[in-house]
Protein backbone atom coordinates (compact mmCIF):
# COMPACT_ATOMS: atom_id res chain seq x y z
CA UNK A 1 0.00 0.00 0.00
CA UNK A 2 1.33 3.74 -0.73
CA UNK A 3 2.10 6.06 1.68
CA UNK A 4 -0.45 8.80 2.24
CA UNK A 5 0.58 11.99 -0.04
CA UNK A 6 0.97 14.69 2.64
CA UNK A 7 -0.83 18.26 1.78
CA UNK A 8 -0.23 21.80 3.04
CA UNK A 9 -2.92 24.27 2.72
CA UNK A 10 -1.90 27.93 3.06
CA UNK A 11 -5.61 29.37 2.92
CA UNK A 12 -7.18 32.54 5.01
CA UNK A 13 -10.54 30.66 4.80
CA UNK A 14 -11.17 27.99 7.39
CA UNK A 15 -14.65 27.48 5.36
CA UNK A 16 -12.46 26.86 1.95
CA UNK A 17 -9.72 24.55 4.15
CA UNK A 18 -12.33 22.22 5.73
CA UNK A 19 -14.26 21.63 2.24
CA UNK A 20 -10.85 21.02 0.35
CA UNK A 21 -9.84 18.63 3.04
CA UNK A 22 -12.93 16.34 3.40
CA UNK A 23 -12.97 16.16 -1.01
CA UNK A 24 -8.95 15.14 -0.86
CA UNK A 25 -9.37 12.85 1.95
CA UNK A 26 -12.55 10.81 0.15
CA UNK A 27 -9.97 9.99 -2.12
CA UNK A 28 -7.69 8.03 0.25
CA UNK A 29 -4.79 9.08 -1.16
CA UNK A 30 -4.17 12.38 1.29
CA UNK A 31 -3.05 12.86 4.70
CA UNK A 32 -4.04 16.83 4.46
CA UNK A 33 -1.61 18.59 7.70
CA UNK A 34 -3.04 21.30 10.10
CA UNK A 35 -3.79 24.55 7.60
CA UNK A 36 -1.86 27.90 7.59
CA UNK A 37 -4.21 30.64 7.07
CA UNK A 38 -1.56 33.25 6.39
CA UNK A 39 2.00 33.08 4.30
CA UNK A 40 4.08 34.61 6.98
CA UNK A 41 5.64 31.34 8.60
CA UNK A 42 5.10 29.00 5.54
CA UNK A 43 8.55 28.37 5.29
CA UNK A 44 9.23 27.27 8.42
CA UNK A 45 6.43 25.14 8.24
CA UNK A 46 7.71 23.40 4.96
CA UNK A 47 11.00 22.64 6.77
CA UNK A 48 9.30 21.51 9.61
CA UNK A 49 6.33 19.11 8.11
CA UNK A 50 8.45 18.26 5.18
CA UNK A 51 5.12 17.97 2.91
CA UNK A 52 4.82 16.03 -0.54
CA UNK A 53 2.85 19.05 -2.19
CA UNK A 54 1.67 22.49 -0.95
CA UNK A 55 -1.89 24.40 -2.39
CA UNK A 56 -1.46 28.30 -1.35
CA UNK A 57 -4.10 30.98 -2.10
CA UNK A 58 -1.60 33.50 -4.27
CA UNK A 59 -2.84 36.57 -2.30
CA UNK A 60 -1.57 35.08 0.68
CA UNK A 61 2.03 36.31 -0.77
CA UNK A 62 2.96 39.70 -0.25
CA UNK A 63 6.13 39.57 -3.00
CA UNK A 64 4.84 36.66 -4.70
CA UNK A 65 8.17 35.78 -6.46
CA UNK A 66 10.59 36.32 -3.51
CA UNK A 67 8.34 34.10 -1.47
CA UNK A 68 7.97 31.45 -4.09
CA UNK A 69 11.66 31.28 -4.75
CA UNK A 70 11.93 30.58 -0.36
CA UNK A 71 9.49 27.98 -0.82
CA UNK A 72 10.80 26.27 -3.54
CA UNK A 73 14.83 26.65 -2.15
CA UNK A 74 12.96 24.97 0.88
CA UNK A 75 11.19 22.03 -0.82
CA UNK A 76 13.04 22.14 -4.04
CA UNK A 77 10.77 19.22 -5.80
CA UNK A 78 7.61 19.56 -3.87
CA UNK A 79 4.60 20.87 -6.01
CA UNK A 80 3.10 24.35 -5.22
CA UNK A 81 -0.03 25.02 -6.62
CA UNK A 82 -2.25 28.01 -6.68
CA UNK A 83 -5.78 27.49 -5.49
CA UNK A 84 -7.90 30.42 -7.21
CA UNK A 85 -11.03 31.45 -6.58
CA UNK A 86 -10.83 35.81 -6.97
CA UNK A 87 -8.77 37.72 -9.29
CA UNK A 88 -4.98 37.17 -9.26
CA UNK A 89 -2.43 39.03 -11.66
CA UNK A 90 -1.71 37.06 -14.47
CA UNK A 91 1.95 37.83 -14.04
CA UNK A 92 1.28 36.14 -10.40
CA UNK A 93 -0.48 33.18 -11.77
CA UNK A 94 2.60 32.59 -14.12
CA UNK A 95 4.57 31.96 -11.13
CA UNK A 96 2.92 28.74 -10.68
CA UNK A 97 2.93 25.57 -12.14
CA UNK A 98 -0.13 23.85 -11.21
CA UNK A 99 -3.36 25.92 -10.04
CA UNK A 100 -6.63 24.88 -9.10
CA UNK A 101 -9.84 26.59 -9.32
CA UNK A 102 -12.07 26.83 -7.03
CA UNK A 103 -15.27 26.35 -9.14
CA UNK A 104 -13.38 22.97 -10.54
CA UNK A 105 -15.26 19.61 -10.07
CA UNK A 106 -14.16 16.78 -7.83
CA UNK A 107 -12.56 14.51 -10.76
CA UNK A 108 -10.80 17.26 -11.79
CA UNK A 109 -9.40 18.61 -8.46
CA UNK A 110 -7.67 14.89 -7.99
CA UNK A 111 -6.77 15.00 -12.14
CA UNK A 112 -4.80 18.40 -11.20
CA UNK A 113 -3.12 16.97 -7.92
CA UNK A 114 -2.16 13.43 -9.78
CA UNK A 115 -0.81 16.18 -12.47
CA UNK A 116 1.23 18.10 -10.15
CA UNK A 117 2.50 14.90 -8.06
CA UNK A 118 3.91 13.60 -11.45
CA UNK A 119 5.57 16.57 -12.12
CA UNK A 120 7.27 16.81 -8.45
CA UNK A 121 8.39 13.33 -8.59
CA UNK A 122 9.38 13.89 -12.51
CA UNK A 123 11.32 16.41 -11.19
CA UNK A 124 13.00 14.25 -7.84
CA UNK A 125 14.31 12.14 -10.51
CA UNK A 126 15.97 14.76 -12.93
CA UNK A 127 17.51 16.31 -9.58
CA UNK A 128 18.78 12.69 -8.70
CA UNK A 129 19.77 12.38 -12.13
CA UNK A 130 21.59 15.50 -12.02
CA UNK A 131 23.81 14.37 -8.65
CA UNK A 132 23.88 11.01 -10.13
CA UNK A 133 25.51 12.75 -13.66
CA UNK A 134 27.64 15.30 -12.06
CA UNK A 135 29.79 13.29 -9.41
CA UNK A 136 33.38 11.75 -10.72
CA UNK A 137 34.58 8.41 -10.46
CA UNK A 138 37.65 7.23 -8.90
CA UNK A 139 38.65 6.38 -11.97
CA UNK A 140 38.28 10.08 -13.74
CA UNK A 141 39.14 11.81 -10.49
CA UNK A 142 42.48 9.41 -11.01
CA UNK A 143 42.59 11.00 -15.02
CA UNK A 144 41.39 14.31 -13.82
CA UNK A 145 44.60 14.74 -11.81
CA UNK A 146 47.13 13.45 -14.36
CA UNK A 147 45.60 15.67 -17.24
CA UNK A 148 46.07 18.87 -14.82
CA UNK A 149 49.89 17.78 -14.01
CA UNK A 150 50.36 18.13 -17.84
CA UNK A 151 50.53 14.63 -18.93
CA UNK A 152 49.01 13.68 -22.12
CA UNK A 153 46.73 10.76 -22.74
CA UNK A 154 49.30 8.40 -23.93
CA UNK A 155 51.04 9.16 -20.60
CA UNK A 156 48.04 8.76 -18.83
CA UNK A 157 46.90 5.37 -20.05
CA UNK A 158 50.57 3.93 -19.70
CA UNK A 159 50.65 5.33 -15.73
CA UNK A 160 47.06 3.81 -14.78
CA UNK A 161 47.71 0.67 -17.27
CA UNK A 162 44.07 1.46 -19.29
CA UNK A 163 44.01 2.21 -23.08
CA UNK A 164 44.53 5.40 -24.81
CA UNK A 165 40.75 5.33 -25.69
CA UNK A 166 39.71 4.46 -22.37
CA UNK A 167 41.40 7.84 -21.04
CA UNK A 168 40.13 9.58 -24.13
CA UNK A 169 36.46 8.15 -22.86
CA UNK A 170 37.08 9.28 -19.47
CA UNK A 171 38.26 13.10 -20.99
CA UNK A 172 35.05 13.53 -22.78
CA UNK A 173 32.99 12.24 -19.17
CA UNK A 174 35.29 14.85 -17.16
CA UNK A 175 34.59 17.88 -19.34
CA UNK A 176 30.76 16.91 -19.91
CA UNK A 177 30.47 16.74 -16.19
CA UNK A 178 33.02 19.89 -15.06
CA UNK A 179 31.79 21.78 -17.96
CA UNK A 180 35.08 22.47 -18.48
CA UNK A 181 37.48 21.69 -21.19
CA UNK A 182 41.16 23.59 -21.21
CA UNK A 183 43.83 21.36 -19.86
CA UNK A 184 44.75 24.59 -17.23
CA UNK A 185 40.77 25.07 -16.21
CA UNK A 186 40.57 21.58 -15.08
CA UNK A 187 43.90 22.54 -12.91
CA UNK A 188 41.76 25.16 -11.40
CA UNK A 189 38.89 22.31 -10.72
CA UNK A 190 41.35 19.84 -9.42
CA UNK A 191 43.15 22.15 -7.24
CA UNK A 192 39.59 23.81 -5.78
CA UNK A 193 38.90 20.78 -5.41
CA UNK A 194 41.87 19.18 -3.18
CA UNK A 195 42.77 16.78 -5.64
CA UNK A 196 46.09 17.61 -6.26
Amino acid sequence: MKPLISVLIAEPSEIICEGLKALLQTSGKYNILAPLHDATSVTERLAAARPDLLIINPSLLTSPRQQLAAIVQTRPTMPVMALVYQYIESSTLALFQHSIDIRCTYSTLISQMQSAMESGERRTENEDRKAENYELSERETDVLVLVAKGLSSKEIADKLNISVHTVNSHRKNITHKTGIKSVAGLAVYAMIHNLM
